[in-house]
């Protein structure tokens, strides 16, 4: 079988571990010579065959920015993905439910969430960034693994749609609210609590430094790719969780708050 071929099938095989909300193998055990390369290049065909199906990519997550879960899953650099119009929700308010129908090995992330005004180019600093930033939101992404007891190297966490089920975003803050951004972003303090008791806190500085450097690294990294995946206006980014990811049950109900009183808590009650 050639590389080509090869890389279809894998497409094939992930396409139905989403439809059917099941695990396979991991690629990297699987697939002789299956690295990052060969795994943006798989999420690009991915890409396309979803685009190709009807679904609009909105955006854009980054992965494993928080150094200090980069131990416990084994994954030690950022890695990113499309957001499609089927994952994402802006939310009217703070409140949210959602059905777990669909996700394999749920677990929540709390994040901090931007959307351009106009399209960033590499090498930018983090001011000239700020100023293409339209907003900056509080939001839950959802990350799931089609892959057993979240075993993976970060080859397969990039073919596996970058980890990603869903992005709540909750009310949007214009950047010119911040005078300082990078800074003030950084400093962010976060509460994650799960039926009234906290279980988890961070700090925006746990993401690469700031939301708003990681945010620059992902820039400067996407443009380098061969992909040449593009950000244009409009597009929302989320660039990490600022805590360690939380499996997700029926019945939970989750809620945050942040030291900043500009950025709203968020509430999730989680349903089957």
């Amino acid at each position: 079988m050639n590389e080509t071929t090869a890389r279809a099938t894998l497409a094939d095989d992930l396409l139905k571990a989403r439809q059917t909300a099941t695990c396979l193998p991991l690629p990297t055990e699987t697939h002789a010579g299956f690295g990052i390369e060969q795994a943006y290049e798989l999420a690009d065909d991915i890409r396309h065959r979803r685009m190709a199906a009807g679904e609009h990519v909105r955006g854009y997550k980054i992965g494993f920015t928080n150094r200090g879960i980069w131990p416990k899953y084994g994954v030690h650099a950022p890695i990113w993905a499309p957001v499609w119009d089927s994952t994402l929700t802006l939310l009217d308010g703070t409140e949210a439910t959602l059905r777990l129908a669909g996700l394999v090995q749920p677990r929540l992330e709390p994040e901090i969430v931007f959307c351009f005004a106009s399209s960033p180019r590499a090498g930018m600093g983090e001011a000239e960034l700020a100023a293409c930033i339209n907003w900056v939101a509080h939001g839950f992404e959802v990350v799931h693994t089609h892959f057993e007891a979240w075993r993976f190297q970060a080859a397969d966490t990039v073919a596996d749609f970058g980890l990603h089920g869903r992005l709540l975003v909750g009310p949007q803050v214009p950047i010119t609210s911040f005078t300082a951004p990078g800074h003030e972003l950084a400093s962010v303090k976060l509460q994650l609590m799960r039926d009234g008791i906290e279980v988890d806190k961070g700090q925006g500085s746990a993401v690469l430094d700031g939301p708003l450097n990681a945010l620059r690294l992902w820039v400067d990294a996407m443009a380098a790719q061969p992909q040449h995946w593009t950000i244009t206006p409009g597009d929302v980014v989320t660039t990490g969780t600022l805590t360690d990811a939380w499996s997700l049950l029926p019945g939970q109900h989750w809620q945050t708050r942040l030291s900043d009183p500009r950025l709203s808590g968020l509430s999730l009650t989680i349903e089957a």
